[in-house]
C-alpha cells in the first residue's frame, strides 16, 4: 500500500503539470460578483465573448498564455467574493455575438435576448474597417430567437466564425464533421421562412482558403475544364469521414458549396450548406471583389443579400430559382376530413411539386418531347434584343450629332415579372384557336404581314429583323401585334387552362432588396433626373460592399429566369436522354418565354413612343440597353419631358427602380457608325473597356 509521503507526492506532481481554475460555473459567478460583463473580460483576455462563454459552461478550457492570466484573474477575485451559496447564472446554450470596443470607449453590456416589436442592438467584434463605409440602412441581427446569430458565418483558418453585424463566434470545429455538429447544435445560425408554408433556411458556413486547409480540404481543386465540375473525388479522406459519420452528401458531390445533410427527423431539418471561397463559390461577375474581402466584409454582403433575398445555397442563379419556390411553397399542411390528420396538400398558386414536361414548341431540341415525338414544327424564339440598325439607314441629320447615349433598363425582366400570369397546368393542344391575350401559352401564328418602320427592330424577332413566315410566339408577343392594330389568326397553340401570378412575390422581394439597397448607396427615389444621374455616377465608388450585393441581386434576377430552362451539361450527355434539370418544377421554359417575351415588347413599346415624341430612333439594342444618337452627352439632352419639367409616360425615365433606365454609357457617333460598319453592337461596347452586357442565361 502507497504511503501518505507518496500519495501527496503524486498529487504535488499533478499540481504542477497544469494550473488549475475553480468549476465553470463558480468562474461565473466570480465575474458577475466583480461586476464584469463578458465582453469586457473577453477584451482583457485578448479573446471574444464566446471563448468566455465556453469557458464558464465547461465546453473548452484556456490553454497558455492565457490560462495562467485568466487563473491569475479568478484567484484574485475570489479573495475579495468569496462564495456565500449564491448559484451561478446558468450557462448558455447558444454562442452570443461579440461585442467588441474601441478605444476608451464604454464596454458595451452582453447582447439580450431581443424584445417582440423591439429591433435588438447591432453587435459587433474585430471589424473590419476596410469597407465600412457610412449605409442608410444596415442588417439587423435575426430577430428569431431560435437563430440569434444570423444567417451565417464566415469561418477562418483560426477558428473565428464572422457573422453578420460584425458577430464573431468561436469555432473549434477541427473537421468538416465537428463543423457540421457545432453549426447545428451550438453556433445559434439559420434564418426563418420567407411564407408561413416554407422551410426555414439552412445555416452557411463559409470557408476561407486556411479554414478549408484547417479542416482537412485542399485550398483549391484544379483540373477541371469547368468551375461547376469542380468536386473532391469520392476516395477524398473528408468524403469518406461524412459518409463514415452517416452524413449526406448532394448528387452534386463535395465542390464549391456542398450540402451535408441527413434526412430530417418530424420537423427538425439536419442540414448544413458550405461554400469555399478559393473554390470559387462566389463568381466575380455575380459578386465582384467578394472573395478578396477580408472575412468579416464577405459576412457582411452576404448576410445583407441573406436579409434582402435569401442566404445563398449556390450560385446567384440557383439562388434566383431556390427564391421562387421559397416564395410560393409547393405544398400546405390540411387536416384531412376523414382521418382528422394532417397531410399535405398542394398550395394553390405554386407550381406543385411535380415535374411537367412541356409542349414540344416550348421545349429545347434535346429534350425527350422532341426527340420521342419526332417533332419538327419549330420552337419559340423568345430571347432578348440583338440588334443593330443597318447603317444605310442611318440618315445625314443623326451621322452629324457629335454622341451616341446608352441607356440600361433596370433589372428589365424583373419588371416584366411584375403581374405576370403564367400557366400553372400542363399544356393542351388546340388548332385554329381563337387568340385570347389573356391566356399564356404558344401560339402558331404568321406575323409576317405586319410592316414596321425598318429602323426599329421588329418586336418579333430576337434579332430585330422581320418574320418570314408562321412562327410560335409567346402569348405576349401575339399580344403585341394585336395591339400595333394588327389581326392575329393563330393556326395552332398550346395552352394552359390554369393560370396564376406565379412570380409576384419573387419579384415584390427582389425589387425592394435592389432599390434599398441602391438607397443604401444614396440613390433613392425622390431624386431630380439630374440629381440621379449624379448619384448613379458615384455610388460605385462608395462602398464596395454594398455594390457587390447590388451586383448579386442583378444576377439573381438574370440568372433566376435563365435557370427556367436549364440546358443539359456534361460531355457525354445524349439527345433525347433527362438531364437533373427537368425533374425540377421549376424547369418551365415557357414561364422564361413569357418573361422575356414582356420585356421585349416592353422595349419595343418605349422605342416606338421615342420614335413618335421625339423622332429619335435607336441605333442599336442589346438585351435592356439601347443606344441613342445625341445632340448632348446626357440622357437630359434627348428624353422627352413636359412644359411641366416631368417625364413624358410612355417613352424611356430615368430613375432607381425596375423598368426605368440608368446611363450606361456615353460615345462619339464616329465611334458607333465604325462599330456598326464592321458589323458591331455599339449597345455591347458603349460603357467602355470592351464591356460585355450579361444577356441573362
Amino acid at each position: 500500500m502507497a504511503s501518505e509521503e507518496e500519495l501527496f507526492a503524486n498529487i504535488d506532481a499533478l499540481l504542477e503539470e497544469e494550473p488549475q481554475l475553480p468549476p465553470p460555473a463558480e468562474r461565473a459567478r466570480l465575474r458577475e460578483a466583480a461586476g464584469i460583463t463578458q465582453g469586457r473580460l473577453a477584451q482583457a483576455l485578448k479573446s471574444t465573448v464566446q471563448t468566455v462563454k465556453n469557458y464558464e459552461n465547461g465546453r473548452s478550457e484556456p490553454k497558455s498564455p492565457r490560462l495562467e492570466a485568466y487563473q491569475r484573474l479568478l484567484k484574485g477575485w475570489a479573495l475579495r467574493y468569496p462564495a456565500h451559496g449564491v448559484p451561478a447564472a446558468p450557462p448558455a446554450t447558444v454562442p452570443q455575438p461579440v461585442v467588441a470596443t474601441t478605444g476608451t470607449e464604454p464596454t458595451a453590456p452582453p447582447a439580450q435576448a431581443p424584445v417582440p416589436g423591439e429591433t435588438p442592438p447591432a453587435a459587433s467584434a474585430r471589424p473590419s474597417t476596410s469597407l465600412r463605409g457610412p449605409a442608410r440602412k444596415t442588417v439587423t441581427p435575426a430577430t428569431d430567437p431560435r437563430f440569434p446569430n444570423g444567417p451565417l458565418v464566415v469561418l477562418d483558418g483560426d477558428g473565428s466564425a464572422y457573422g453578420v453585424e460584425g458577430i464573431v463566434l468561436d469555432c473549434p470545429a477541427t473537421t468538416i464533421v465537428e463543423l457540421v455538429e457545432w453549426t447545428l447544435h451550438e453556433s445559434g445560425l439559420g434564418a426563418a421562412k420567407l411564407n408561413r408554408y416554407g422551410k426555414d433556411s439552412d445555416p452557411l458556413i463559409v470557408l476561407t482558403a486556411s479554414a478549408a486547409v484547417r479542416l482537412g480540404l485542399p485550398a483549391r481543386l484544379e483540373g477541371h475544364e469547368q468551375r461547376r465540375s469542380l468536386r473532391l473525388p469520392e476516395d477524398h479522406p473528408v468524403v469518406k469521414q461524412v459518409l463514415k459519420a452517416k452524413w449526406q452528401l448532394t448528387q452534386r458531390g463535395f465542390g464549391p458549396w456542398a450540402r451535408i445533410y441527413r434526412k430530417a427527423q418530424g420537423r427538425e431539418r439536419q442540414c448544413v450548406q458550405l461554400a469555399i471561397l478559393s473554390w470559387d463559390a462566389l463568381d466575380e461577375r455575380s459578386w465582384p471583389g467578394v472573395a478578396e474581402m477580408e472575412p468579416a466584409d464577405v459576412a457582411r454582403v452576404l448576410g445583407l443579400y441573406a436579409q434582402r433575398v435569401l442566404t445563398p445555397r449556390g450560385s446567384t442563379a440557383v439562388s434566383g430559382l431556390e427564391l421562387m419556390t421559397a416564395m410560393r411553397p409547393p405544398t400546405k399542411p390540411e387536416r384531412d376530413t376523414e382521418t382528422g390528420n394532417w397531410v399535405s396538400s398542394h398550395n394553390p398558386g405554386s407550381l406543385g411539386t411535380e415535374p411537367m414536361d412541356p409542349a414540344p414548341p416550348e421545349a429545347t431540341p434535346e429534350h425527350p418531347v422532341v426527340v420521342n415525338s419526332g417533332w419538327t414544327g419549330g420552337f419559340l424564339n423568345e430571347e432578348a434584343y440583338q440588334w443593330v440598325r443597318p447603317v444605310d439607314l442611318l440618315t445625314d441629320e443623326e451621322c452629324t450629332l457629335p454622341f451616341t447615349v446608352g441607356l440600361d433598363l433596370n433589372t428589365a425582366f424583373l419588371a416584366a415579372a411584375a403581374r405576370l400570369v403564367v400557366g400553372l397546368s400542363a399544356p393542351d393542344h388546340f388548332h385554329h384557336v381563337k387568340f385570347n391575350p389573356k391566356i399564356p401559352g404558344s401560339w402558331l401564328v404568321d406575323l409576317s404581314p405586319i410592316e414596321l418602320d425598318p429602323r426599329l427592330p421588329s418586336p418579333f424577332t430576337p434579332d430585330g429583323t422581320r418574320p418570314t413566315g408562321p412562327a410560335w410566339y409567346q402569348t405576349h408577343t401575339v399580344a403585341y401585334a394585336q395591339e400595333l392594330g394588327h389581326d392575329v389568326h393563330p393556326i395552332e397553340a398550346y395552352l394552359r387552362r390554369e393560370t396564376g401570378a406565379y412570380l409576384d412575390p419573387w419579384h415584390d422581394r427582389l425589387k425592394n432588396a435592389y432599390v434599398d439597397t441602391l438607397a443604401d448607396l444614396g440613390v433613392t427615389k425622390d431624386l431630380s433626373d439630374a440629381e440621379f444621374l449624379a448619384a448613379m455616377e458615384h455610388h460605385k465608388q462608395s462602398d464596395p460592399a454594398l455594390n457587390a450585393v447590388l451586383s448579386a441581386i442583378k444576377a439573381t434576377v438574370k440568372g433566376g429566369v435563365g435557370k427556367l430552362r436549364e440546358r443539359p451539361q456534361g460531355k457525354h450527355y445524349k439527345e433525347g436522354e433527362r438531364w437533373p434539370a427537368l425533374e425540377r418544377p421549376t424547369w418551365r421554359p415557357d414561364i422564361r418565354a413569357a418573361v422575356i417575351s414582356k420585356a421585349r415588347v416592353n422595349m419595343h413599346r418605349k422605342l416606338n413612343n421615342m420614335a413618335k415624341m421625339t423622332g429619335l430612333f435607336p441605333l442599336a439594342v442589346l438585351s435592356d440597353c439601347v443606344v441613342y444618337p445625341s445632340p448632348g452627352d446626357s440622357p437630359l439632352d434627348f428624353l422627352p419631358y413636359a412644359a411641366s419639367g416631368k417625364p413624358q409616360p410612355g417613352a424611356f425615365r430615368l430613375g432607381p427602380t425596375p423598368g426605368l433606365a440608368k446611363l450606361e454609357g456615353v460615345q462619339s457617333m464616329l465611334w458607333a457608325v465604325d462599330l456598326m460598319e464592321k458589323g458591331l453592337n455599339p449597345a455591347r461596347h458603349i460603357k467602355g473597356g470592351d464591356a460585355v452586357l450579361d444577356e441573362g442565361e
